[in-house]
């Protein structure tokens, strides 16, 4: 079996080797795609829990926790954030969406624009996870790939 050889590198490997690396590199991914997802949700109990609203009940934190996550997932597979996707993915009523969703944006979690409805005609809630609470994702991931935590 002929070894493969990168120009100029030393190491030479067998050819049957290189589907196990790449097997290894998709494992490397998944591992750090699973990291990236356990870093936010320790990042959004951190912000939810630490520092509770005035006159917030337990109750209303734990929505938000859940909703930062479906919204983190919705975010990552490239889903708009409206209310009515919001709507379609949580079965929650409207108002539920709303109640939550109004309190993330109030706690700086979540940025609101307006934006055309699905029909192009109305107007529309989009959101987006703020850019603060990603900065501090960021941060996080950054110091976990020099090892300082």
């Amino acid at each position: 079996m002929a070894p493969y050889c990168v120009s100029g590198d030393p190491i030479c490997l067998p050819a049957f080797i290189l589907p196990y690396i790449t097997q290894l590199n998709d494992m490397t991914s998944a591992i750090k795609t699973q990291w990236h997802n356990l870093a936010f949700s320790g990042l959004i109990l951190h912000e939810i829990l630490d520092h509770p609203l005035e006159d917030e009940t337990p109750q209303a934190r734990l929505k938000q926790i859940g909703m930062m996550t479906i919204l983190y997932t919705m975010t990552q597979a490239h889903q708009k954030l409206t209310l009515s996707n919001i709507i379609e993915i949580t079965e929650l009523t409207r108002s539920g969406v709303k109640e939550t969703v109004d309190l993330l944006v109030k706690r700086g979690m979540l940025l609101e624009t307006m934006g055309k409805n699905a029909m192009g005609r109305g107007t529309a809630r989009q959101f987006e996870i703020s850019q603060d609470l990603l900065s501090k994702l960021s941060s996080f991931r950054a110091s976990q790939e020099a090892g300082l935590n």
